[in-house]
């Protein structure tokens, strides 16, 4: 039980990746505060949590908005007084040619994958203990990308130089900061996309990871056992950049 006795905060909480982290956190000990827009999807995260034996609440915030951040986080402070996990999951993509896109879809994109994640550092880390983590979800997007989803790669490559340069700035063993970088995985964001339905992007079926696969992934950088990791980006991908 990796996470007893710690207080797990998980953004994009609501589904798919981040769905699964909050059951994986819950599984092994942790209380877990799931975050996002939706509420019916959130309540559903919590219930699966807590029907595996877990614990969870769940917080409603759209990380497009930074008083919603800066309220959310007061909110969970005031509850549990301290931090032990921060897991940023909640991403968006656009799908534009960069010269036809409305330059607000560009800030709020940058605000929910990118900004987002720099508030909740400065927010959550005075309150983070020892021997707490932090980990980013990215994506393959950030080393090799395809057209119409400039702003995506840009933000996830942005996330990746973040991860690496505040790692400097942190004590590890206070609290460590890293990354995962998914391939693609069986989501509704990958499904929807339209460059996967034009087959624009190919993808192989049989390349294709679960959910539990990168939670599994994540609640390794965010436990003890990753004490000597730091500042790194994990590729979670089956192999797909190898054959870009």
């Amino acid at each position: 039980m990796r996470f007893t006795d710690k207080i797990c905060l998980v953004t994009g909480g609501t589904s798919g990746i981040g769905r699964a982290t909050c059951l994986r956190l819950g599984r092994e000990g942790g209380t877990v505060v799931v975050l996002g827009r939706d509420r019916a999807d959130g309540v559903e995260t919590v219930r699966l949590v807590t029907k595996a034996g877990g614990k969870a609440v769940f917080m409603a915030c759209d990380l497009a908005r930074p008083r919603a951040i800066a309220a959310t986080v007061k909110k969970v402070l005031a509850k549990y007084h301290h931090l032990d996990v921060l897991v940023a999951d909640a991403a968006m993509m656009t799908f534009d040619p960069l010269v036809d896109l409305p330059l607000p879809k560009w800030d709020e994109l940058m605000l929910v994958n990118l900004r987002s994640l720099v508030q909740l550092a400065q927010l959550c880390l005075p309150h983070m203990r020892r021997g707490s983590a932090i980990v980013a979800i990215s994506s393959v997007h950030a080393h090799q990308t395809t057209a119409n989803v400039v702003p995506y790669a840009t933000s996830k490559g942005g996330l990746e130089a973040l991860v690496r340069g505040l790692s400097i700035e942190l004590d590890r063993r206070q609290t460590r900061i890293n990354a995962v970088a998914p391939g693609a995985v069986d989501t509704p964001m990958l499904w929807s996309n339209p460059n996967v339905k034009s087959g624009q992007e190919k993808i192989d079926k049989a390349s294709v990871g679960t959910p539990d696969e990168l939670a599994a992934a994540i609640a390794f950088l965010a436990s003890a056992e990753a004490s000597f990791v730091h500042g790194t980006t994990l590729v979670v991908d089956g192999g797909r950049l190898a054959q870009l």
